[in-house]
């Protein structure tokens, strides 16, 4: 007898006490183990479309959906008594016919219309305003069908408009829902192939996303005590095509702030493990606490005890090359701090007597240029291509600067120290050309964020085979690095990259709004297209605020009490998070919290349990992570974009990179809210809020 469960039954237990969760726990369980067990107390649901729903009993007062037939159980939800009723008796399962996926399909009858009664205002008669257009009205019944739209909704659906699609789409299967949504914004959905009549309708790809059969206890036990990371059970269509593909090379998933990247990189992680016992897997990415976040992801996926779990190695880009320097040479690498590589390009230059170059662009042409690409000569200084450098230097004013770079290294090797990037080029030689490798296969999540020493460094300590790297990232939330040509430093992942467009974790107001603050389309230093245009969210949400006040006192009480309305709603502290340009700005947020009578949680490279706490944060620090509701605060017009970083570039021509950067910045951090979002500052606001959709004053 095959046992399933449904999203739905996810989302449902999620919404219970914890006690309740428990016992339905238990019950789940037993009911796996033995379907036949006196104690197990079935009843049909009489007034249910569905002949199969049952209702089976926790406690009193809590009762679980089963879709029960002769050879399969399906969890389908849960909640209180009546209301547990009332979803079953509004819902049936059935195969679709055209596209033969098994459907959770509300009964179109029994969906009730919620009517607000509101005041009745008698005002003077305004000019009739046209009819809203129905958005579908030239698609095709047929059409409509092949998209998964249920036979009982086509009239609806021919019906909507720009004011119903979004309450519509919520009562749709979801694979409807997304195509509606892209036809609304003029794209063409992907028509997924039928299935043969042979295939379980549960199979169908767009079926999987909600419907999971689950073999063992243990697959029960993961399933159910991580409600949240529902991911780990239910993939989308396009997610699992990127997750099962083989490539031939270097490959690539891309897609805006919240479609699953991660969520392909770790279930990629994951096959692998599983399907090659000699593999030695790298999963990485640029900092300590996005690493310690996947290692417990991973870990959801392959199970804590696995045999796996020897086989991977979870790091950050830095810790990898810490480790391997230290194998290959036999000690730890000493890393220059900023003052020192700063202190020992000026003491070069001074003892050259080199005129007519600022600190500023020496530092920037050594950061993003010279020690990026271990330049070691003059000749390689001379031909280094200067992809993602605006200044143009001629012959003869490289030759000039060379010697101060050549100085500045003797300087810091007196010191004892290396860069990271001659850190990772030490450990990139001594590898390249190694037939044995630390790694089988490397997987990078954030991977916009990788430099030119990374990726040499990446390179070089994986296989060269078949699916051996694999990126994960989006160009437009790169907000440390210069762009680079990938292909320039041997990774050339053209044909092999793929976009995401659904997003999971961010609400269709939130994703709207931070959208505006990129371009449609980016494209990479090699060439390669990122189409942001057809993404769509699968919920909604409230409208993104946006706060400016006339003092910072102001906006901490405002900030304050936005907090309070959004505990009140029932968001718990520890899913709130605050963030700001920088640790300067601190002291905003912590105002904040305090006004609102929380604790804060300061973020940084430690790892530390939240425990009921509001998380505050500079911008660079959300990167990865996801909250139900976040504040975006300080966003004042010298504040963002940073004036120092401003006064900080080599020339004007690099202006625009340190702005764009900037944008991508205050998008990362809008972009890690889920259901509720403000954006707040003190006039005059930052510009970047006339993209986000409020003008600054």
């Amino acid at each position: 007898m095959q046992f399933r469960i449904a999203d739905s039954f996810q989302n449902s237990l999620r919404r219970l006490a914890a006690q309740e969760q428990k016992a339905v726990k238990e019950t789940v369980y037993d009911l796996q183990t033995d379907p036949g067990a006196p104690g197990l107390q079935f009843h049909r649901i009489d007034k249910s479309k569905d002949p199969n729903f049952w209702s089976m009993r926790v406690s009193r007062d809590i009762r679980i959906i089963v879709h029960k037939t002769d050879d399969s159980f399906l969890l389908c939800y849960v909640d209180h008594h009546d209301d547990a009723y009332a979803w079953a008796e509004r819902r049936k399962i059935e195969t679709h016919p055209k596209t033969g996926a098994a459907q959770i399909v509300e009964v179109r009858e029994r969906v009730q219309e919620i009517i607000v009664h509101r005041p009745v205002v008698v005002a003077a008669p305004e000019a009739p305003k046209p009819a809203p257009r129905a958005l579908f009205s030239a698609v095709s019944d047929d059409e409509l069908l092949d998209y998964g739209v249920p036979p009982e909704w086509l009239a609806d659906v021919r019906a909507a408009t720009e004011d119903s699609i979004f309450d519509l789409a919520e009562h749709l299967p979801r694979e409807a829902a997304e195509a509606l949504l892209d036809l609304a914004v003029g794209e063409k959905p992907v028509v997924p192939p039928p299935i043969p009549a042979t295939v379980s309708p549960f199979e169908h790809p767009d079926a999987q996303r909600r419907f999971r059969v689950l073999e063992n206890i243990d697959e029960l036990k993961q399933a159910l005590e991580f409600p949240w990371d529902q991911w780990t059970v239910f993939l989308h269509p396009s997610q699992r095509q990127v997750v099962e593909q083989r490539f031939n090379g270097p490959a690539r998933v891309t897609g805006s702030a919240g479609t699953g990247k991660t969520v392909v990189a770790l279930h990629r992680a994951a096959n692998i493990l599983k399907r090659e016992p000699q593999a030695k897997l790298l999963l990485t990415t640029f900092s300590l606490p996005l690493a310690n976040a996947l290692e417990k992801k991973l870990a959801i996926l392959t199970g804590e005890a696995s045999s796996v779990v020897h086989r991977v190695t979870i790091l950050p880009f830095r810790g990898v090359a810490s480790d391997l320097f230290t194998l290959a040479v036999g000690y730890h690498p000493k890393a220059a701090s900023d003052d020192q590589v700063r202190g020992a390009l000026k003491t070069a230059s001074d003892e050259v007597g080199l005129t007519g170059f600022t600190l500023r662009f020496l530092v920037s042409e050594w950061l993003n240029l010279v020690d990026a690409w271990q330049v070691s000569t003059l000749d390689e200084y001379q031909n280094v291509p200067r992809i993602g450098r605006k200044a143009r230097l001629g012959a003869k004013q490289r030759e000039k600067l060379w010697p101060v770079f050549v100085r500045a290294r003797q300087v810091l090797e007196g010191q004892g120290v290396l860069t990271w990037p001659a850190i990772f080029a030490k450990v990139t030689a001594h590898f390249a050309t190694k037939k044995e490798k630390p790694f089988t296969h490397a997987i990078v999540d954030e991977a916009q964020d990788l430099g030119v020493p990374e990726l040499r460094m990446l390179a070089a300590i994986t296989l060269d085979q078949p699916d051996a790297l694999f990126f994960a990232g989006d160009i437009g939330q790169r907000i440390f690095n210069e762009a680079f040509s990938w292909k320039a430093v041997g990774v050339d992942i053209r044909g092999r990259s793929r976009t995401l467009k659904v997003n999971y974790r961010t609400s269709h107001q939130i994703r709207q709004a931070a959208d505006r603050l990129m371009p449609k389309t980016q494209q990479d230093a090699d060439g390669d297209v990122q189409d942001r245009r057809g993404a769509v969210s699968v919920f909604n949400g409230p409208e993104p605020e946006v706060g400016i006040f006339p003092s910072p006192e102001n906006e901490t009480d405002g900030v304050a009490a936005w907090i309070k309305t959004v505990v009140e709603a029932g968001v718990e502290p520890s899913e709130i998070g605050i963030f700001v340009r920088s640790k300067d700005q601190l002291i905003r947020a912590r105002a904040a919290v305090r006004a609102a009578g929380h604790t804060q949680l300061e973020l940084s490279e430690r790892h530390e349990a939240p425990e009921g706490r509001i998380a505050i944060g500079a911008m660079h620090l959300a990167k990865g992570l996801e909250y139900k509701a976040i504040a975006v605060m300080a966003c004042d017009d010298d504040i963002l974009p940073l004036r120092e970083r401003l006064e900080a570039v080599a020339d004007e021509a690099e202006l625009e990179e340190a702005f764009e950067t900037e944008r991508q910045l205050f998008y990362v951090a809008c972009t890690r809210a889920r259901d509720r979002l403000l954006v707040s500052g003190t006039s005059p606001a930052s510009a970047f809020l006339a993209d986000f959709g409020r003008g600054a004053d």
